[in-house]
């Protein structure tokens, strides 16, 4: 389950990269008109969801992957409470910050529950 959730999590973050670059998606720098989109932001989605599928050739990467990029997320959304959305390379809003939490917490009980899969 761990490994299809990851793959679940790369695909989705690899869209929400793609779509950063597409005017369609994204007008006047925000990304479905709530979140800020930039091509540093739009780059690290991307890679954080290559990332992603890779850590799915074993159990053990995918669960990882959610406990790493799982604290990233966090302390990127603390820092960008914190800063007021400054996180130097790349601007954040609040809706981002509030997306990273929730993307971290969520990562975090999957990286760190006691389940295992079969």
């Amino acid at each position: 389950m761990t490994r299809l959730l990851v793959i679940l999590f790369g695909v989705v973050f690899i869209f929400f990269g793609v779509a950063g670059f597409l005017p369609v998606f994204n007008q006047d720098g925000m990304l479905f008109g709530f979140f800020t989109s930039s091509a540093m932001h739009n780059i690290f989605h991307i890679v954080t969801g290559v990332i992603a599928i890779m850590a799915a050739t074993s159990d053990r990467y995918a669960r990882l992957y959610f406990q790493i990029f799982g604290i990233l997320y966090t302390i990127i959304a603390i820092w960008g409470f914190w800063s007021g959305g400054d996180l130097y390379m790349m601007q954040v809003q609040q809706a981002d910050n509030v997306l990273h939490i929730v993307i971290g917490v969520i990562a975090l009980l999957i990286g760190f529950s006691q389940r295992k899969d079969s």
